[in-house]
């Protein structure tokens, strides 16, 4: 081991004209602050050859832990001591603010307003691509076989707790196509239900006013069966106000599947003022600028005789 590594690990004993310039270093705290938050000296440090930091409390509400950091130095062989910087670094048991987290992680169902924006990314795992014109369904599709299989493993233990009529049987063939029930909507059961539904999740509301575009097109509304089909569908988009619930065609949201960031209007650029310039004004009109006659000119300043 060099001596110079040996020397550079060695704690540095702090210079004794910079430590004793505490006052310096409190009213460098105090300028930078506001009298009365800066707190009982706390410690000092030696940085380097005639470099010292001094530590004071920091006694500003909200941080807690804080210490206003103020490094002193002199040059060699002076006694004058001067100003390096101040600032204000956390201690080891200081209030830190929590660690930044983007946007897109932050967002939680419910937080969307009117006027908000919510983007989809091009590859959204929950979104796929519409007609392709292609045999092969993409791999997250819903109709795709390995969609399929993961459904099937999912819903087996389901499966097997429920009665499921016999293939081929008529029970069967009317539960499927949903005629086993005794009652059903009447036309007044469906019409009380959509206004209902469109009150809330309707064209009319500040939400629906203020998206960029429908459900209708909406790649996060899923189709229900029936004649309510025709101007109703369900939000599948969880960080929609509607997520889970039945929603007009005409209504929609900032989370819009093919919602894009509108660009910020360009701002005009400020006047600029020519300070450095100056124009002269006469007193009087010229003789050659012909609007005024030259025997009507003022014989003094201002007119005045």
């Amino acid at each position: 081991m060099s001596a110079a590594t040996t020397r550079s690990r060695t704690p540095r004993t702090p210079d004794r004209v910079c430590a004793e310039a505490v006052e310096l270093a409190r009213a460098a705290a105090e300028e930078a602050a506001f009298p009365g938050v800066v707190g009982e000296h706390v410690s000092v440090v030696a940085e380097g050859d005639r470099v010292v930091t001094h530590f004071f409390e920091c006694k500003e509400p909200g941080y807690r832990g804080w210490r206003w950091a103020v490094t002193v130095t002199r040059a060699s062989r002076a006694k004058n001591v001067t100003l390096d910087e101040t600032v204000l670094l956390p201690g080891d048991d200081a209030l830190l603010a929590p660690e930044w987290v983007p946007w897109s992680e932050r967002l939680r169902p419910g937080d969307m307003g009117p006027g908000d924006l919510l983007p989809t990314d091009a590859d959204d795992l929950r979104l796929e691509q519409g007609w392709s014109d292609e045999d092969a369904p993409p791999p997250n599709s819903v109709v795709s076989e390995e969609m399929a299989e993961l459904v099937e493993a999912e819903d087996a233990d389901v499966t097997d707790r429920v009665v499921v009529p016999a293939r081929g049987s008529i029970t069967s063939v009317a539960e499927e196509l949903g005629m086993r029930r005794a009652r059903v909507l009447s036309r007044y059961g469906l019409h009380s239900a959509a206004d209902r539904w469109d009150e809330s999740f309707g064209a009319k509301t500040p939400m629906a006013q203020a998206a960029p575009a429908s459900c209708v097109s909406c790649g996060f509304l899923v189709k229900i069966g029936g004649s309510l089909g025709q101007a109703f569908g369900v939000c599948a988009n969880e960080f929609g106000p509607a997520d889970g619930r039945l929603v007009s065609l005409s209504y929609g949201c900032g989370g819009h599947s093919e919602a894009a960031v509108m660009p910020k209007p360009l701002r005009p650029a400020p006047p600029v003022l020519d300070s450095m310039a100056t124009d002269e004004f006469s007193l009087r009109p010229a003789a050659d600028s012909g609007s005024v006659p030259a025997a009507d000119l003022a014989t003094s300043d201002l007119g005045h005789s």
